[in-house]
């Protein structure tokens, strides 16, 4: 599999850093078969509610139950794409019927898309064409807080600032 984009590093709360134990990382979903067996382990009910996701640094997709951190679901490490997604069954199999790029621990563009059709696509995971729910992140020059633009309108909530159209949550490394 060929990993495309950029990678993102944790930025939220060093506190829910601080929550990641080694070798506690999201479930690796390689296949369809790994898919129906975690949503087995969840339960129904739990599997077609929204989950926490992440694709690692190698392209593998990583889920865990919806109230988990996106930065242990990682282990702490720098991801291609994070979000959440929800799936339905569909004729004995799962799908992937709703996907975000949903995450304030990561924060990744929307340009983080391919990382996840790949993880999916590789893992043979029916999947929707794009982000059912795209989140734009921009951090503001001006006072440095987070924003998630709504509707175009880059002007920071905080203090009206303008907010840049390109990604810049994370400084450059």
């Amino acid at each position: 599999m060929s990993i495309r984009g950029r990678s993102y590093r944790y930025v939220g709360p060093g506190a829910l850093f601080g929550l990641v134990r080694p070798g506690r990382v999201g479930r690796s979903i390689r296949s369809a078969a790994d898919l129906r067996e975690w949503a087995s382990v969840l339960g129904a009910a739990e599997a077609v509610e929204p989950f926490t996701y992440v694709v690692d640094a190698a392209g593998v997709l990583r889920c865990a139950p919806r109230r988990s951190e996106h930065v242990v679901c990682a282990g702490g490490a720098a991801v291609l794409a994070a979000g959440e997604m929800s799936l339905r069954e569909e004729a004995g199999r799962w799908v992937v019927e709703e996907v975000s790029n949903q995450s304030t621990g990561y924060c990744p563009d929307v340009d983080s898309w391919p990382a996840v059709a790949d993880a999916l696509g590789a893992a043979a995971i029916e999947h929707p064409p794009g982000f059912t729910h795209a989140v734009v992140f921009r951090r503001c020059p001006a006072c440095g807080e987070l924003n998630i633009v709504r509707e175009e309108y880059f002007v920071c909530v905080f203090c009206d600032g303008a907010l840049p159209e390109v990604w810049n949550v994370a400084p450059s490394e």
